[in-house]
């Protein structure tokens, strides 16, 4: 089900297939997951690590304009009855074949975050099911692992929201470095915006189109600290600049997003390198919206090459904000017993991987 990617000597095990089956020996369990906890509205169905459906809706924006809570809120609103009843009949199931209905509790925006623990909420009472809520980092990590095969891998979570280099030790998920700032998806995001790139299917993704047609480099700060690493910089140099550099023909929009590509790229490599040699690991996982970023895993897994060691990385269904994931770390936690109280069905903006007691792990 898997196929290693060969290029430049480079081993990147990425997700191959469709309806993607899990091995698992436990008890068969089916879990409905719901995500939105930014611009993407998703509801997954999980049995035993089998997706059977993973419908999502994103929010768009119109070239220049980044998407606010309220507005989000209100776009989660409009679509999730429609988004939980396709994700069902896709998945050929009834609410009654439900085991546990999971949610994402944070971290996140805090209005789309409440339209989905409102909904998560009233469907685990109508249903008489129990309710899971799910840190949304830990949930990329779990479906990453799950779908790529990485036992015990160093993670570099890369999204619009978060940037960290994580690992697993003495039962939760351990943060070794992180932005001290913004995220590496969001200075992508704020990049495009001020060149104003369209926001279709995402700002990310045409500033990554664009870079390959890049052949100038325009020299950017390089604001790594120690294990941690900031973005706020970078993008307030470049967007003083960009219209100048712009307006005079010196460089081209695929030029300057080039050059920031590859200077944020070489600076979460750099980190992630570095928490794989304290760990001693041969293993490295990319999570994140901008995890499906094709040059990221390139340098990444140059990285991985001179270290003998192996890049895990999933597609855009899984990697970016999705359903199934909050459904997949649901049934973790379901199957060791893990449940939340109806009371304490509430939404965190700010819920931190290292918070996370995982229990479903036994290495």
């Amino acid at each position: 089900l898997l196929y290693s990617l060969r290029s430049h000597r480079l081993r990147v095990v990425v997700l191959a297939t469709h309806d993607l089956e899990f091995p698992c020996g436990c008890m068969m369990v089916l879990i409905l997951g719901m995500e939105g906890s930014a611009n993407k509205l998703g509801v997954g169905v999980v049995r035993d690590g089998e997706v059977l459906s993973n419908p999502r809706v994103t929010y768009v924006t119109p070239p220049g304009q980044g998407f606010k809570p309220t507005e989000t809120a209100r776009h989660h609103q409009s679509h999730v009855v429609q988004v939980v009843k396709r994700a069902l009949d896709e998945a050929k199931v009834t609410p009654e074949e439900l085991d546990a209905i999971a949610y994402t509790k944070g971290p996140g925006m805090g209005g789309p975050l409440q339209v989905v623990a409102i909904v998560a909420r009233v469907l685990a009472q109508l249903w008489n099911k129990p309710i899971i809520g799910v840190n949304h980092c830990v949930a990329h990590i779990e479906m990453g692992r799950q779908v790529t095969g990485a036992k015990s891998p160093i993670v570099l979570y890369v999204s619009g929201g978060n940037t960290q280099v994580i690992a697993f030790s003495g039962g939760k998920y351990r943060i070794f470095g992180e932005t001290l700032d913004i995220a590496l998806g969001n200075c992508l995001d704020r990049f495009a915006r001020v060149i104003n790139l369209s926001n279709d299917p995402s700002p990310g993704f045409n500033i990554e189109k664009a870079a390959r047609e890049g052949v100038k480099f325009y020299e950017l700060p390089y604001a790594v600290k120690g294990m941690d690493v900031s973005f706020a910089g970078i993008l307030s140099y470049l967007k003083e600049r960009a219209p100048k550099l712009l307006s005079s023909g010196e460089y081209t929009q695929a030029d300057l997003c080039f050059s920031l590509q590859e200077t944020v790229f070489a600076m979460v490599v750099e980190i992630t390198e570095r928490a794989m040699a304290h760990c001693d690991t041969k293993e490295v996982l990319i999570v994140g919206g901008v995890g499906c970023n094709l040059r990221l895993q390139e340098m990444m897994g140059r990285m991985a090459v001179e270290r003998n060691a192996t890049l895990y990385a999933t597609d855009d269904r899984y990697c970016i904000d999705n359903g199934a994931m909050i459904a997949h770390a649901g049934w973790e936690m379901y199957r060791v017993g893990h449940t939340t109280p109806l009371a304490e069905s509430t939404v965190t903006q700010r819920f931190r991987t290292d918070e996370v007691d995982a229990r479903w792990r036994t290495d």
